[in-house]
């Protein structure tokens, strides 16, 4: 899944993306909010989450969720605050964030809000997501075919959610790269062909029903 982090401290933000990635989510870090604004309008269908600082020198965290729900954007928000008010806490949430962590935290616990507000659609998801005889926890982040379990890569994982989040559907080469790797990220076309042979190859051990088919100029789709 991929996420945007828009905090103006440097270094702060620098840790956060990589142990994040490390998480296996694909992270895109912007140090102010005016950049994230123009940035989410134009690529708010490619991000899945938007982590936000309250408080940046210029436009606040407040502010820029606010703006963003003015704009009929619905990617879910997390706010970081250092505030652990009661009514900071719902200034936030009235603002139109979906939930906020208060500084100091962990990442287990920020990975955790994360998936929780990726749970929160119009209709609410579940945890795990089956496809046949696929089952995939999300946050657990495993994998099992017909109960046993399989090990992924993270690409390969991410690779996988997307087409079981959308069962039946043709996933374009573009759509599963904006997903699984960053705007900065070197994705030439190899890259991702490589993954899913993998990706292919770890599941037909599994199960050989379960299968990719490649539709041509398009992108791929999971044949259960």
């Amino acid at each position: 899944m991929r996420l945007i982090i828009v905090e103006d401290e440097q270094s702060f933000a620098e840790n956060l993306k990589k142990l994040l990635e490390l998480k296996g989510f694909a992270v895109d870090w912007l140090n102010s909010a005016e950049k994230a604004f123009n940035r989410i309008l134009l690529y708010q269908n490619e991000y899945d989450a938007i982590i936000l600082d309250l408080n940046m020198s210029g436009m606040g965290g407040m502010e820029l969720t606010q703006k963003l729900r003015a704009e009929n954007v619905k990617v879910p928000i997390l706010i970081l605050t250092g505030n652990g008010e009661t009514k900071t806490k719902i200034a936030l949430l009235n603002s139109g964030a979906d939930d906020y962590i208060v500084k100091p935290f962990s990442v287990d616990e920020l990975v955790a809000r994360v998936n929780s507000v990726l749970r929160r659609p119009a209709v609410t998801l579940p945890v795990t997501f089956t496809a046949g005889a696929i089952s995939v926890d999300t946050v657990k982040r495993s994998i099992t075919v017909d109960d046993q379990p399989i090990e992924l890569s993270l690409k390969e994982y991410a690779l996988l959610e997307c087409f079981i989040r959308h069962p039946g559907e043709v996933m374009s080469r573009e759509q599963l790269s904006n997903k699984v790797w960053d705007f900065a990220a070197l994705t030439l076309s190899n890259v991702l062909d490589v993954h899913m042979v993998n990706l292919r190859r770890k599941l037909k051990s599994a199960d050989d029903t379960v299968r990719f088919e490649t539709v041509r100029g398009v992108g791929y789709r999971l044949v259960i």
